[in-house]
């Protein structure tokens, strides 16, 4: 398989780091694209958000929409993308959609993403079987908070070369393929879903990275060599430091993130009395289309390997 992220190539990778930080954008309001309507963008509009996916695996899309609560925003959104196989993961609406907005009851007043309380960095979906591991994420605001509710993006491309250039050795050890273990979850029926074992970094088919990652601590089992302790110690001090390749701002009514699945977190938020914070949240099995690796670069520069 030809890809800058296998560890077999060094010439290969160090040419595709080169043009992947060349000019990458130093603040968040780079990643900002303006929109008319996000149900159907512009022929421009399209070309300055793949752009900006190209480049950093995320773009940030502001709009007129406001607090309309229109799931075809979103949908609509995710299709101009090539985003289709939506991911109808457990607690989503029964449009495939998740409604992120503080439960009180119910079954989703057990899990963080309907609280309003701090979620450390991740990635979506890592505890989905490996067919299913989520290549593309979109969030939607409807409504944000009254304080807090922030978010930090890295692009997990980024997040690779950083572990790579400080010891490639890490990398190895975070592509183990039973590295990171996700215990079952469990119900009044007995397991309601298995345990999955799996690595942080893959390489699929088409040579794109995938990362599948979370740094809490409770609920997940990590492989116990020192290796993979020294990697995991080197990402975690990677994600809480003050990278310049780490963003961090709010979505706010009719603005959106549009990603590969990048690494996030969300800072603890409070709600007004009777105006609670509403995203929606959409996951997909496929990626961003025409952002692959591949496509980044002209065929020439793959011929130099």
């Amino acid at each position: 398989m030809i890809s800058p992220f296998a560890l077999t190539d060094e010439s290969l990778y160090q040419r595709w780091r080169d043009q992947k930080l060349e000019h990458y954008p130093q603040n968040l309001g780079e990643l900002i694209v303006q929109v008319k309507d996000p149900r159907q963008l512009s022929i421009s509009e399209h070309q300055v958000m793949l752009q900006c996916l190209r480049k950093t695996n995320m773009v940030i899309y502001a709009s007129n929409s406001g607090e309309d609560e229109d799931k075809a925003i979103a949908h609509s959104l995710a299709q101009q993308f090539g985003l289709q196989k939506l991911d109808h993961n457990w607690l989503a609406d029964d449009d495939g959609l998740t409604s992120l907005t503080v439960a009180n009851q119910g079954e989703r007043s057990s899990y963080i993403p309907y609280s309003n309380r701090l979620i450390q960095w991740h990635t979506d979906g890592y505890y989905n079987l490996p067919s299913q591991q989520i290549q593309g994420l979109l969030l939607h605001c409807v409504r944000s908070a009254r304080q807090g509710g922030e978010n930090r993006l890295l692009d997990h491309e980024v997040a690779y070369v950083l572990l790579r250039e400080q010891n490639p050795d890490f990398i190895q050890a975070l592509m183990q393929p039973d590295v990171m273990t996700i215990p079952p979850r469990t119900d009044e029926h007995g397991i309601a879903r298995g345990e999955q074992t799996g690595p942080v970094f893959s390489i699929t088919a088409d040579g794109n990275l995938h990362m599948r990652y979370t740094i809490r601590a409770r609920n997940v089992v990590w492989k116990e060599d020192a290796l993979t302790q020294d990697a995991l110690a080197a990402l975690s001090e990677i994600l809480n430091s003050h990278s310049p390749y780490i963003y961090q701002g709010r979505l706010e009514p009719g603005m959106g993130l549009v990603s590969n699945n990048v690494l996030h977190d969300r800072s603890a938020f409070v709600d007004e009395e009777n105006h609670r914070r509403l995203l929606y949240r959409a996951r997909y099995m496929d990626r961003c289309a025409n952002t692959g690796v591949m496509t980044q670069l002209p065929q020439p520069w793959w011929g130099q390997s």
